[in-house]
């Protein structure tokens, strides 16, 4: 009776094992403003898990990749995505292109991005 107590003991806790080692989750807010501070609404935000922590989770794969659009005050809320290194490229009219990698190891991050106005286009033809 005791050896059948062990092993029910030790099979529950094999159980377990898997739950314990998903990878940590983190929680987005990018807000994205122009360099005067003023919020840049409907922006294509794109946010992409680039290496990290294991991204598997007892055979299920987990959502790696988000494409979402800015709020009224310029932010979006990514849900969670795991830890590691983050690549987020923000698309706007008006505004230059941003993309960059961020390292996230936190269970929520807050990432204020400031796009730029476009530069100046120059011609090799006078």
């Amino acid at each position: 009776m005791h050896r059948l107590l062990l092993f029910a003991s030790s099979v529950v806790a094999l159980t377990l094992l898997p739950l314990a080692a998903a990878p940590p989750m983190t929680t987005l807010t990018i807000q994205v403003k122009s360099v005067s501070g003023k919020p840049i609404e409907s922006a294509s935000v794109i946010v992409k898990f680039q290496k990290g922590h294991s991204v598997t989770k007892l055979g299920k794969s987990i959502r790696k990749e988000w494409e979402l659009r800015t709020n009224q005050e310029g932010s979006v809320k990514i849900p969670p995505i795991p830890q590691g290194q983050i690549l987020i490229q923000i698309i706007a009219k008006d505004y230059q292109t941003f993309g960059q990698v961020f390292d996230v190891d936190e269970e929520n991050k807050t990432l204020d991005i400031a796009l730029q106005p476009p530069q100046p286009q120059y011609s090799a033809h006078p």
